[in-house]
Parts: structure tokens; C-alpha cells; sequence
């Protein structure tokens, strides 16, 4: 069972591939949770076009993607010289680029789960809310949002199964750098190019098997039960 040990090497690429995708999703979640709620409730120009941006990268091929991120966040971008030269902060060819780059690959998947979740939520119960005196703010924190929670759950679980499988945008923006920028699937893709590493790619191949289904079946059984008390409640 010698073959089924991970060397250090891969321990990296799977301890790196967790850690950029629960940054993406951490990062990634309040905003999607306010672009999520403009397009359930908002009434406003240009809905369409921030949907279509929102959902942009679904259809677009994933090395586009990231070429569209290293032209706008490398060293020689217009975002990304301003925070390099001004705040210290790099993204290209960064573990922190990696994360950047999940994000946006997930952040359709999350918004979608979100969106379609708070449209479920019965507006009488908001309005009800609204009508004891609790101001908007409130009404979206203590109403709106454990309402939602499952749906919520949902989109984080899509997101971060999308961060731990993606490649081609992360690639192409922060490249293939063991140790830095070397995720699963890029430690995958190398093993698979190499004389003698397709043991090590059916290891790392179980691994993200393994984790992705652990998240889907934790997502499931959390999003039951946060169901469970909100209809109790």
C-alpha cells in the first residue's frame, strides 16, 4: 500500500489547493451575497449586463479568463501596478493570484445558488419584519439571510468544489510554481508529463475525489438541517 502514500511533494499541492480555495470562497462571499440580493430584489438599468458580467465566466473559456487577469492584475496591469506600487500587494505568479483567479471561476456558481435561494424567501415574512419596526438592515440579517442559508451553503460548497478543480484560468495567470502556485490539478497535470507519474496522479486523483465528495455530502447534510430550523422557527 506503499503507492498509496502521498510524498511531500503532493502533501503541498493538496495543503495549497485547500487553503486557495477556502480563501476564494472566504473572499468571495460577501460580495456574492450583495450581487445575489441586487439581482433577487433590485429593480434597476442594467440588471441584464451585470447578470451576464456576473455569469461571464461560465462561458468563457477558462485561459481566457486568465489572461484577462494577468493583462488587468500582473505587475504591468492597470490594477495590478497600482497595488504593487502603491500597497506591496502582487497577484501574479502568487498563491494569492491562485485565489483570485478561483474566485472568479466559483463566483457564478455562488451567486446563482444564492440568488435563486433568496428569491424562494417569502416576502410577507420581510415585510411582516418591516412592519414591527426593524429597519432594512436588520430585516435582511435576521429574516433574508438564515432563510437563505441553505442556499448560501450551497454556493460556498460549489464555489470551493470549483476553486479546488480549477486550472486553466490559475495556470495561465500565476502559472505551475511548486510550493507557490502548484494546485491540484496543476500537480495533476505535471505527474501526467513526466516518465513513472502516473501513480502520483492517480493518488492526487483520489484525493480530489475524495475531498469534492466530502464537501458535497457536508454541504448536503448542512443545508438540511439549517432547512430544518428555519421552518421550525
Amino acid at each position: 500500500m506503499d503507492w498509496l502514500a502521498l510524498s511531500e511533494e503532493e502533501w503541498t499541492a493538496v495543503r495549497l489547493s485547500v487553503k486557495v480555495a477556502t480563501v476564494a470562497v472566504a473572499c468571495s462571499l460577501p460580495v456574492g451575497i450583495a450581487i445575489a440580493f441586487l439581482l433577487a430584489r433590485g429593480r434597476f438599468w442594467g440588471k441584464s449586463f451585470l447578470n451576464g458580467i456576473v455569469h461571464l465566466p461560465l462561458v468563457l473559456p477558462p485561459v481566457v479568463t486568465g489572461f484577462l487577469l494577468l493583462v488587468t492584475f500582473g505587475r504591468q496591469g492597470a490594477v495590478g501596478s497600482f497595488l504593487h506600487d502603491w500597497f506591496g500587494i502582487s497577484f501574479s505568479f502568487r498563491w494569492t493570484g491562485a485565489a483570485l483567479a478561483c474566485a472568479i471561476m466559483g463566483f457564478p456558481l455562488m451567486v446563482r445558488s444564492i440568488r435563486l435561494s433568496m428569491e424562494a424567501v417569502d416576502t410577507k415574512l420581510e415585510e411582516a419584519a418591516s412592519t414591527l419596526g426593524a429597519r432594512p438592515a436588520w430585516v435582511f440579517l435576521t429574516v433574508t439571510l438564515p432563510l437563505a442559508a441553505p442556499g448560501i451553503i450551497a454556493g460556498m460548497i460549489l464555489s470551493f468544489a470549483k476553486a479546488m478543480g480549477e486550472f486553466g484560468a490559475t495556470i495561465t495567470f500565476v502559472s505551475n510554481i511548486p510550493g507557490e502556485t502548484q494546485t491540484l490539478s496543476a500537480a495533476i497535470y505535471t505527474l501526467t508529463q513526466v516518465p513513472g507519474g502516473d501513480a502520483g496522479a492517480m493518488r492526487l486523483t483520489m484525493v480530489a475525489i475524495a475531498i469534492s465528495f466530502a464537501a458535497l455530502v457536508a454541504s448536503e447534510w448542512v443545508a438540511r438541517r439549517v432547512g430544518q430550523k428555519a421552518v421550525a422557527s
